[in-house]
C-alpha cells in the first residue's frame, strides 16, 4: 500500500492509527490506496497495541412480546448516535433470561473484545460482582435503575418526581381515593414510583392504604387481573399506574367493562408510547426521556473514558414529563 500511495510504511502507518501529524495531501494519496486495494486495518490486532478499541459494551433487559423493548432502544439509539459522534463503536448485548448469570457471562464476552466501557441496566442490585468481572479496567455508566456494590455514573429518570406529580395532578381534581398498581418492587424505579405515590398523599394529609395499591410482574394479563381486583374490592375513583405493559392491561379490562375515564374512572399511566394517544379517550401518562438518558449515558462515558482520573460517581437525574389527555 505504501508502494502504491508512493510513500513510505512509516507514513501509512501514522495514517492508519493517527499516531503522528501527516498533511491533508498525504493522507489522501493514502486513503486513495486503501480504497484501490480494498484495505480495512485489523481493529484487534489495532487494539492490542494501543490498548484501546474504540467500542463501548451495552447490557440492557429486553423480553420478548414486552413493550419496554421500546424504551430500551430509543436508549441505545441516543446512545449510538453520540457515541458515534465522538469515534466510538456500540456493541449491543440483550439479557432476554434476565437472570444474573447471563448478564456475567456477556460482560466476559465483552472483556474479550477489549471494550472501554460498558453501560448496563444491570437486573442487579447489589453490583458488587463487578469488582471480579471489571474489576475498575474500564468506567461503568449504569441506566435506567440503580445498582449498589460498584463505583460507577448512574443516569436515571426522576421515577419519583414523575409519580408526584401524577398523583398531584389526580388530587387536585378532587379525588382521594386513588389506587395503584405497579411493578415488582425491590428495583429502583419500582420503589422510587411508589414512593412518589405516598408523598403526595402525604402532602395532602392522606394516609397510604395498603388495600389500594396492587403489586405485580409486568404482564399485560397481571395489568387486566389488578385492575379486575382493585375494583371489585375498593370504592376508588383514580388510578395511577406505574408501568407501561401493566397499563395496556387495565385499559383492556377497563374498555371490556366499558368503565368510562375519567368520568367513572380517571387513570394515568406510565410511559408515553404511540397506543396510549389512540385510546378512548387518549390516555394521560408519565413520559420518561428514553433518548436523552442514552445521549447523558454516552457523553457521562465519553467524560469517564477521557478523565480517568476521576473516582467519584456522578448521578444524573433526568426530569420526566407529565402529558395530560381525556383519562384524567
Amino acid at each position: 500500500m505504501a508502494e502504491a500511495a508512493g510513500v513510505s510504511i512509516a507514513t501509512v502507518s501514522h495514517v492508519v492509527n493517527s499516531t503522528r501529524f501527516v498533511s491533508e495531501k498525504t493522507k489522501s494519496k493514502v486513503f486513495r490506496a486503501m480504497e484501490q486495494l480494498d484495505f480495512r486495518p485489523n481493529a484487534v490486532a489495532q487494539s492490542l497495541r494501543s490498548q484501546k478499541s474504540n467500542t463501548i459494551g451495552l447490557i440492557v433487559p429486553m423480553l420478548p412480546s414486552d413493550t419496554s423493548n421500546f424504551f430500551f432502544m430509543t436508549i441505545v439509539q441516543g446512545i449510538q448516535k453520540t457515541l458515534k459522534q465522538h469515534g466510538y463503536q456500540l456493541l449491543l448485548s440483550n439479557n432476554a433470561t434476565e437472570e444474573l448469570e447471563e448478564e456475567k457471562e456477556q460482560i466476559k464476552l465483552f472483556n474479550s473484545k477489549l471494550i472501554d466501557g460498558l453501560i448496563i441496566a444491570s437486573i442487579a442490585d447489589d453490583a458488587s460482582y463487578l469488582n471480579d468481572t471489571v474489576r475498575s479496567h474500564y468506567p461503568v455508566v449504569f441506566i435506567d435503575r440503580k445498582s449498589e456494590g460498584y463505583p460507577g455514573d448512574y443516569v436515571l429518570a426522576d421515577g419519583f418526581g414523575g409519580s408526584l406529580k401524577a398523583v398531584q395532578s389526580i388530587l387536585d381534581k378532587g379525588h382521594e381515593k386513588i389506587g395503584f398498581i405497579t411493578g415488582t418492587l425491590g428495583i429502583s424505579t419500582s420503589n422510587e414510583r411508589l414512593e412518589g405515590y405516598k408523598k403526595a398523599l402525604a402532602d395532602r394529609g392522606i394516609a397510604f392504604d395498603p388495600s389500594l395499591m396492587r403489586e405485580a410482574n409486568a404482564s399485560f394479563e397481571n395489568g387486566y387481573e389488578c385492575a379486575k381486583e382493585l375494583i371489585a374490592s375498593s370504592d376508588i375513583t383514580a388510578l395511577f399506574v406505574a408501568n407501561n405493559v401493566l397499563t395496556m392491561g387495565v385499559v383492556a379490562y377497563l374498555q371490556e367493562q366499558k368503565i368510562k375515564m375519567p368520568e367513572e374512572l380517571a387513570v394515568i399511566g406510565f410511559d408515553d408510547y404511540d397506543w396510549t394517544k389512540i385510546t378512548t379517550p387518549p390516555l394521560s401518562v408519565i413520559r420518561q426521556p428514553s433518548f436523552e438518558i442514552g445521549v447523558k449515558a454516552a457523553e457521562a462515558m465519553i467524560q469517564r473514558i477521557e478523565n480517568s482520573d476521576k473516582h467519584e460517581g456522578i448521578e444524573y437525574r433526568l426530569p420526566t414529563t407529565l402529558i395530560m389527555r381525556g383519562s384524567c
